[in-house]
């Protein structure tokens, strides 16, 4: 409990509010950092899934590529990358990031096309479509809760990662956890692990509500239908026989 006050008095002291090793500064980075990280990955992982999920080839290798690419330790591939490379800037840590989130992105892709009704894409085709059209048109708004999903997974482990690679010269709220860490200042370690955590809950609860926005109204509304068809639907009893009526 101690610890926890102490924490709140770091984060309540105006003076850790201003200057370059500021919160709004460090929060900033933070978020520009995973943000670029996100947006390579997306690029690289998505059209990849659609292809594969649309056109059913490939799935066995991106499944083992996704794999393999969950296996690499993170923090040693920054480690290998910077020492490769021979830089102290964020081009490492970024290109390490990247590997990380690309599966679970490519997976939402995949998942998303894949898990779309097959009578529905056969209708699009039936009426004339082009493949591009029954991508663009159907199968990729019916596919976006689940690539929602995969891009927030994707966002979680880069903005937690994120703050492990701040061993190197780079900013970001994990400065707070490395350079507390070098002066034992536990009141500055903990106030950064409480930033993390709120802006991870914060981009999780913004992606939560995004990924409910992007259901498509006819979507949803075949669902309510769907459900009151069912409970309207009239039950057997059993054991009670069907008397039918006789005229004499």
């Amino acid at each position: 409990m101690i610890n926890f006050v102490a924490a709140f008095a770091w984060l309540s002291d105006p003076a850790h509010w201003v200057g370059p090793d500021g919160i709004p500064t460090r929060m900033w980075e933070h978020i520009w950092y995973s943000g670029l990280t996100l947006l390579i990955a997306a690029v690289i992982a998505i059209p990849i899934g659609l292809a594969i999920g649309h056109t059913g080839r490939g799935r066995g290798v991106a499944v083992s590529i996704s794999g393999a690419l969950r296996a690499i330790p993170t923090l040693g591939l920054v480690v290998f990358l910077a020492l490769e490379l021979g830089g102290l800037d964020i081009t490492s840590p970024l290109i390490a990031l990247t590997i990380l989130a690309i599966p679970p992105v490519l997976a939402g892709a995949y998942a998303g096309i894949d898990a779309v009704d097959k009578s529905t894409v056969d209708a699009a085709r039936a009426m004339g479509m082009t493949e591009m059209q029954v991508l663009r048109k159907v199968e990729l708004p019916l596919a976006l809760p689940l690539m929602i999903g995969g891009l927030r997974s994707a966002m979680l482990q880069v903005i937690a990662t994120w703050t492990v690679a701040a061993f190197l010269p780079v900013g970001g709220l994990g400065r707070y956890l490395i350079d507390g860490l070098s002066v034992r200042a536990y009141d500055e370690m903990l106030a950064g692990s409480i930033l993390v955590v709120l802006l991870a809950l914060v981009t999780d609860g913004v992606f939560a509500i995004i990924q409910r926005l992007v259901v498509p109204r006819g979507v949803i509304v075949s669902r309510v239908t769907d459900v009151r068809v069912k409970t309207s639907r009239p039950r057997a009893v059993v054991g009670v026989p069907i008397q039918e009526s006789t005229t004499e």
